[in-house]
């Protein structure tokens, strides 16, 4: 019997609490309700939203373009202003007048009124009351990608042509005064190790800091690459000497040089002596020389990274 009497005890003072929250949650909300039906009188800072701007001129000044406005509205208009930034929209095609130097913004609080703000909402004050937008005229340019790469291939693999993006270059477009000063655009760094099969690679381009008033036709270029398995080649090769003088007899030696060469292995077995050509211009020996310069004069577009293991070339005239 007394269990039971305790019970009813508790969940009597438990159904009191219950009631006392609720009460204070309703209070709450009445009170919040109170206050966001009154009228409130603030200034807030409105960002600029240009839109309709002729395509052959650049904004030089975006970043000063705000308006301070004095706006007296209710508690629930108000809300919309904190919980995002406000702007104002600018229409370049109607709301502007136009200068050699400047475009000109100027509207009387009634406008704004009428076009950008509620019925519930009165404008007090616009500062300032005038913008003034310097342009300049856009320039097109087109500038070469610099590729920034560091790439380490493993062992008896390598690439037989340059590394090169796609595209190779990129359209920059903004005010001349700044454009004109752009003289190529690299990437971000590309770091491969152990490379052994084809590169397939996005690079973000590293784009000027400050780029608001530059467009550019890319933000990354593809690198693509076919990499093979590379060997190394020697052949010996003859000698064809240039400008003897008519009656002189010349006896050189070495009669042949070797040259070694790099090349993939589909392409080794096809490369012979054939391929390449080697001079020694006797027209450019001086009186006191003894010796003859062999040049490397053709190569095969197969072959990377040929040269002469010899360097000289002795020679005696013969009486």
């Amino acid at each position: 019997m007394k269990i039971l009497k305790s019970k009813i005890i508790r969940e009597f003072e438990k159904g009191k609490i219950n009631v006392f929250l609720l009460f204070l949650l309703l209070s709450f909300t009445i009170l919040i309700f109170t206050k966001l039906s009154k009228q409130y009188t603030n200034t807030i800072v409105f960002k600029i939203n240009k839109i309709h701007v002729p395509d052959e001129v650049v904004i030089l000044n975006d970043a000063d373009a705000n308006l301070h406005i004095t706006l007296k509205t209710h508690g629930f208009g108000w809300l919309k202003y904190y919980l995002k930034q406000p702007t104002i929209t600018i229409d370049f095609a109607e709301e502007v007048s136009k200068t050699p130097t400047k475009f000109i913004w100027q509207k009387s609080k009634v406008y704004l009124n009428n076009t950008q703000f509620g019925k519930q909402e009165e404008i007090l004050n616009i500062s300032p009351d005038t913008l003034l937008f310097n342009y300049d005229n856009n320039m097109v340019k087109k500038v070469p990608v610099i590729l920034n790469s560091n790439i380490q291939f493993s062992p008896g693999f390598d690439v037989f042509d340059d590394l090169e993006t796609n595209p190779d270059s990129v359209v920059v477009i903004g005010a001349e005064e700044i454009v004109t000063k752009i003289k190529h655009i690299e990437t971000e760094l590309l770091t491969l190790n152990d490379v052994k099969g084809e590169i397939k690679k996005w690079v973000a381009l590293k784009l000027p800091q400050k780029n608001n008033e530059l467009k550019f036709s890319d933000k990354s270029v593809l690198l693509k690459a076919n990499v093979e398995r590379f060997t190394e080649g020697v052949l010996k090769l003859p000698i064809n000497i240039l400008n003897i003088p008519e009656g002189l007899s010349l006896n050189y030696f070495p009669k042949t040089v070797n040259v070694t060469f790099y090349t993939s292995l589909d392409n080794f077995k096809g490369i012979t002596p054939k391929d390449f050509k080697v001079e020694c211009d006797f027209g450019n020996v001086s009186q006191s020389q003894s010796f003859l310069v062999p040049k490397l004069v053709k190569e095969p577009k197969a072959v990377k990274n040929a040269r002469l293991n010899e360097q000289r070339i002795e020679f005696i005239i013969k009486e």
